[in-house]
């Protein structure tokens, strides 16, 4: 019994270290907004994000960092959301981009197929820190 624990113990620390590295994405600077913050999804969301010069990014695929044109967003969201149409689609706007950058995306994610899109903003007492 106790070398089953050693192993729990270990795998824990390793746990603890290697989660925060698994956070993958493009560092945008959300808007603030007072909105109370929803549920967390059963599922990892899809997330489409718009930098300041008004780039997209998608969460999947073999280079999330890199920006990708609006035929590989349709046809990557498409394909995730025939797979798993329940899957949460949300955009994540730099507040530097224009309305009509993230407006777009949106369209894009709707040809997509995408029946909702969420928005990610910060709460203000996040922005101020």
């Amino acid at each position: 019994m106790v070398p089953y624990i050693d192993v729990m113990l270990v795998m824990l620390v390793i746990f603890m270290i290697t989660a925060p590295l698994l956070t993958q994405g493009v560092q945008v600077n959300l808007p603030a907004a007072t909105a109370e913050p929803i549920d967390a999804p059963a599922q990892e969301p899809l997330e489409v994000s718009v930098d300041a010069d008004g780039a997209l990014y998608l969460n999947i695929g073999e280079a999330p960092d890199q920006p990708i044109d609006a035929e590989t967003l349709v046809q990557r969201t498409a394909a995730v959301l025939r797979r798993r149409p329940e899957t949460p689609v949300l955009v994540r706007g730099d507040r530097a981009v224009a309305y009509g950058a993230v407006v777009h995306a949106m369209v894009l994610l709707q040809q997509a197929g995408a029946p909702s899109v969420g928005l990610v903003t910060e709460t203000p007492e996040a922005v101020e820190r």
